[in-house]
C-alpha cells in the first residue's frame, strides 16, 4: 500500500552523502536497487539519479515492524528513508561513491510499489534494444543512461552560458514553416484552415537565422529542433537537436575561432580533456586524397596513396581500364597484416563491393620479402617493385587497391580503412581528434536530377577567386564552407553566406532555378536582402552526435531521452499512429492505400 510523503522532505540525493555527513539525520528518497534479507539483518540499496546508498535495517537498532517492512521491499519500489548516516559497519565498497557510509533508518515509507520489471535496471544492460526502447522510462533509470542525460544537460547549459558571454542572443525560430524542396525530404503538416496547403517542419532554421542577421540581431543562437524525413542510421534521427548560430560582420576565421573556444570549454568542463587550439584544418580535396572521406578519422594513419602514375604502363586490365576511363588507382597499406588469411581478404572484397567496388586487388609482402598478390602475373618484376616502394610497404604488410572513377575509389578505400581500423583495434574512444574540413566544392553533379545541386545549400558563398569559373566550369568552384569533424564523425557544418544579390541570382541560375521559381521559394529572403544585408556566416552542430562521442556511445539513441528506431517509429508510444476519419475530414484529407492506387 503506497504511503504519503506528508511531513517528509528530502534533504539529500543518495550519492550526495559523504563521510562528512556521519552523525547527521537525513531523508533520502529513491528506487530499491537491491534487497538482501539475512534474517535479523536487511540490506537495502536505494538508487536515484546521483547513485546508490546502502540502508541497513538491523535487529536491536530497528524495531520489528520496520524490519518486516524492509524485508517486504521489492525491486523498483519507491521508498523514503529517514535515518542517521554512519560509518559502514562492513567492508568499504570502492565501486560506489557512498562506499564508506550507510544509513541506519528510523523511518521507512513505501511511496509506490512496482511490478517486476521486464529487465534488470542496471549499468551496461545486455537487454535487447527493442525491449529497452519499449520500456524507455525504465531504461532511463539505468545509471549509464542517467549520466548521458546529465552530460547532455550540462553541455546545453555551458553552451548557453558561453555564447551569451560572447554576445549571442538566444532566439527561437518557427517550427511550422513553408516547404523548401532543396535538401532532404520535408515532414509535412496539413493545414485545417488553408485546406490543400501544408506547413513543413524545419530541416534547419537556415532562412530565419539569415533574416535575423538582416534584422540587426548581430549574433544569434538556438538549441533548435530540426526534422528530416530520411533513412535512419546510428547517428541519424527524424528529429534531432542542433546548436545553431549565425554571426554578422564576420568571415571564416571569426566563426572558427568562437567555435574552437566553445568546444574547448565543453571538453574541459565536462570531460577534463584539453582540446589543443587552434584545431587543425584540411581542405576538402586533401581530405579526399589522403583519407577518401570528407569527414576523416585522423586517429590513425593508413592513408590513401595515389599510384596511378606508377602503374600506368602495366598490363593488369583492372588498373589499365580505370586509367583509360579517366579514373585513378589508389591503395592503402595495412601495416603488419600481410599474413591475413585469403578468406578474410575475400570478406574485405565483399565489404568493398558494398561501396561500389567491382573487386579488390591485394598484395601481401611476406616475411621472406616475396610478394603474394592477386595480380602479380600481370605485372613485371620491376613494376611490382615500384608499386611496393610507392606504397611504403615493408615485410609483413598488406596492400589493398581500388581502381575506378575517383568518387568510387575514395568511397571504397575510405570505408575500407575504417573497417580495418576497427578490426585492428586502432580506434580509441578516449582520443578526441578534431579537424576542420574547408573549401568544399560549391556544387556537385546530381545524376538523378541531371543538374548541379548545392553541396551545402543555395546561400553558400563561393570563394571570391573562383567566381570567374561559375559559368565555364561550375564544378571547379570552391565554397567558403567548413565542417567540424571529430573522430570520423561530422559534428556540424556551416559557411559564409551570399549577401550580394548578383551572386545570389547567379547561384540560382547555375542551380537551374528560373527567377520566378527562386522568388516563389525564397522570395521573402530575397526581398529582405534588398534592404541592406550585413556580411554574415554561421554554423550548426548536431548536439546528439556531439554528446554521443563525449559519452563514448555508438548510437545517438543512447543520448536522446525518447528516440525513434530505424523505421522512424517510437516503440514506446507506437507513433506514428492512425487518426480517425473525423480528423482527416477536417483537414480535407483522404488516405489512399498504395495497392489501391496501383
Amino acid at each position: 500500500m503506497a504511503e504519503s510523503m506528508k511531513g517528509l522532505r528530502r534533504t539529500h540525493r543518495c550519492a550526495e552523502l559523504t563521510k562528512e555527513n556521519i552523525g547527521e539525520t537525513v531523508t533520502i528518497m529513491g528506487w530499491v536497487q537491491k534487497n538482501r534479507n539475512k534474517g535479523g539483518l536487511v540490506f537495502v540499496d536505494v538508487r536515484d539519479r546521483s547513485g546508490i546508498i546502502q540502508v541497513v535495517f538491523e535487529e536491536g537498532k530497528s524495531d520489528k515492524a520496520l524490519l518486516e517492512k524492509a524485508a517486504g521491499l521489492r525491486l523498483e519500489y519507491v521508498a523514503a528513508v529517514v535515518g542517521k548516516v554512519e560509518k559502514r559497519s562492513g567492508a568499504v565498497n570502492e565501486n560506489i561513491k557512498t562506499g564508506e557510509i550507510e544509513i541506519v533508518p528510523q523511518e521507512l515509507r513505501i511511496l509506490s510499489e512496482s511490478e517486476t520489471p521486464p529487465f534488470p535496471v542496471e549499468e551496461n544492460s545486455k537487454t535487447k534494444e527493442e525491449v529497452r526502447l519499449k520500456y524507455r522510462y525504465l531504461d532511463l533509470r539505468r545509471p549509464d543512461m542517467q549520466r548521458n542525460l546529465m552530460m547532455r544537460s550540462q553541455a546545453a547549459t555551458l553552451t548557453r552560458q558561453f555564447l551569451a558571454e560572447e554576445g549571442f542572443l538566444e532566439i527561437e525560430t518557427p517550427i511550422l514553416i513553408g516547404s523548401t524542396p532543396e535538401g532532404a525530404r520535408d515532414y509535412l503538416v496539413p493545414s485545417r484552415i488553408h485546406q490543400g496547403h501544408f506547413y513543413a517542419l524545419p530541416q534547419s532554421p537556415q532562412l530565419f537565422k539569415q533574416l535575423l542577421m538582416c534584422s540587426g540581431c548581430d549574433r544569434y543562437f538556438q538549441l533548435a529542433k530540426c526534422f528530416r524525413d530520411e533513412d535512419l542510421r546510428a547517428d541519424r534521427q527524424p528529429e534531432f537537436t542542433q546548436i545553431d548560430m549565425e554571426l554578422s560582420f564576420v568571415d571564416v576565421e571569426d566563426v572558427l575561432d568562437v567555435n574552437e573556444r566553445l568546444l574547448a570549454k565543453l571538453f574541459k568542463e565536462i570531460l577534463k580533456v584539453e582540446v589543443p587550439l587552434p584545431i587543425p584544418r584540411m581542405t576538402w580535396q586533401e581530405a579526399m586524397d589522403r583519407y577518401g572521406s570528407d569527414k576523416p578519422d585522423i586517429r590513425f594513419g593508413m592513408e590513401l596513396t595515389d599510384i596511378t602514375e606508377v602503374v600506368k604502363g602495366c598490363e593488369f586490365a583492372v588498373f589499365k581500364g580505370a586509367i583509360e576511363n579517366g579514373g585513378t588507382v589508389r591503395g592503402i597499406n595495412a601495416k603488419g597484416q600481410g599474413a591475413m588469411p585469403r578468406k578474410k581478404i575475400d570478406k574485405l572484397a565483399e565489404f568493398a563491393k558494398g561501396y561500389g567496388a567491382k573487386g579488390l586487388a591485394y598484395a601481401a609482402v611476406q616475411e621472406d620479402g616475396t610478394v603474394k598478390s592477386s595480380f602479380s602475373k600481370f605485372m613485371k618484376d620491376e613494376e611490382m617493385s615500384a608499386l611496393i616502394e610507392a606504397m611504403g610497404a615493408e615485410k609483413g604488410d598488406l596492400l589493398l587497391f581500388a581502381a575506378d572513377k575517383n568518387k568510387v575509389v575514395w568511397d571504397v578505400l575510405g570505408a575500407l580503412r575504417l573497417e580495418l581500423a576497427r578490426q585492428m583495434e586502432l580506434l580509441d574512444k578516449s582520443d578526441y581528434r578534431f579537424l576542420w574540413v574547408t573549401e568544399f566544392p560549391l556544387l556537385e553533379w546530381s545524376e538523378e536530377q541531371d543538374r548541379f545541386v548545392a553541396m551545402h545549400h543555395p546561400f553558400t558563398m563561393p570563394m571570391e577567386e573562383d567566381l570567374e569559373y561559375i559559368d565555364s566550369d561550375p564544378g571547379r568552384v570552391r565554397a567558403k564552407a567548413y565542417d567540424i569533424v571529430l573522430n570520423g564523425t561530422e559534428l556540424g557544418g556551416g559557411s559564409v553566406r551570399i549577401f550580394n544579390p548578383d551572386i545570389q541570382n547567379k547561384m540560382f541560375e547555375v542551380l537551374g532555378f528560373t527567377p520566378e521559381q527562386a522568388q516563389e521559394q525564397f522570395g521573402f529572403l530575397l526581398t529582405a536582402f534588398k534592404y541592406g544585408v550585413p556580411p554574415h556566416a554561421g554554423l550548426a552542430y548536431g548536439l546528439d552526435r556531439l554528446i554521443m562521442l563525449m559519452a563514448k556511445e555508438d548510437s545517438i539513441r543512447d543520448v536522446i531521452a525518447f528516440p525513434k528506431v530505424k523505421d522512424a517509429s517510437d516503440l514506446m508510444t507506437e507513433a506514428p499512429t492512425k487518426v480517425d476519419d473525423k480528423q482527416l475530414e477536417e483537414l480535407g484529407l483522404e488516405v489512399v492505400k498504395m495497392e489501391e492506387k496501383e
